[in-house]
C-alpha cells in the first residue's frame, strides 16, 4: 500500500513537472518590457550601421507603459502613458509630436545582422495624444531570423519620419 502511494505521488509530481515545462515553453514565445521610460541622454544611439537610430535632441520622460512581442506570430503590443518632454521650452507636454511608432532593434550590436547592421522592425504609426498617451496592438508580420535567434532586442518608441527615438522598453523579461 505504501509503495502504491509513493508511485501515485511520483506520477503526480512528474505530471506537474511536464505541465510546468510546457507552460514555460509557451511563454518562451513572448518577451515583455515591463516599463516604458523616456530617453534620458539626448542623441543617444541604439543599434549599429544602417540599423542605428539616434535619440531625440531633448530628454523625455514617461509615467508608465509596457511592450510585448510574440516571437512566433510577430504580434506586438505597446502602451505608453505620460510621454512628455523633460527639458526645453515644451517641458511637460508632448507637443509638437502627435504621432509615434514602435521599433524593434534586433541585434543591437550588429554581430549577426546583415553586414554588421542592426535589423529594424516597425509597427504602424499611432497617435500620441496631448497627455502623452499612445497604444498599438497588431502584427508586424514574420520577424527576420536575427530577431528569433538573438535575444539582443531593444524596443524603442520613435517619432515617425525623423528616425529619432524618444522612449524605450525597460526591464526585459
Amino acid at each position: 500500500m505504501h509503495a502504491r502511494r509513493s508511485m501515485s505521488a511520483f506520477a503526480a509530481l512528474l505530471a506537474a513537472s511536464i505541465v510546468s515545462f510546457h507552460a514555460n515553453a509557451d511563454t518562451g514565445d513572448s518577451i515583455q518590457w515591463q516599463s516604458i521610460v523616456g530617453i534620458l541622454q539626448a542623441n543617444n544611439v541604439v543599434g549599429v550601421g544602417t540599423g542605428a537610430i539616434t535619440g531625440g535632441g531633448q530628454p523625455w520622460t514617461a509615467s508608465g507603459g509596457h511592450a510585448t512581442l510574440n516571437l512566433r506570430t510577430g504580434q506586438v503590443a505597446f502602451e505608453v502613458r505620460g510621454l512628455v518632454f523633460a527639458g526645453g521650452n515644451t517641458i511637460g507636454t508632448p507637443l509638437p509630436i502627435t504621432q509615434v511608432t514602435g521599433t524593434l532593434v534586433c541585434d543591437t550590436n550588429g554581430s549577426a545582422g546583415a553586414g554588421g547592421n542592426s535589423v529594424l522592425v516597425h509597427t504602424a504609426v499611432v497617435p500620441l495624444d496631448s497627455d502623452g498617451d499612445a497604444r498599438f496592438s497588431g502584427s508586424v508580420g514574420p520577424l527576420p531570423s536575427v530577431c528569433l535567434t538573438e535575444r539582443d532586442i531593444a524596443f524603442l518608441i520613435r517619432v515617425p519620419g525623423l528616425n529619432r527615438w524618444i522612449a524605450n522598453g525597460a526591464v526585459l523579461r
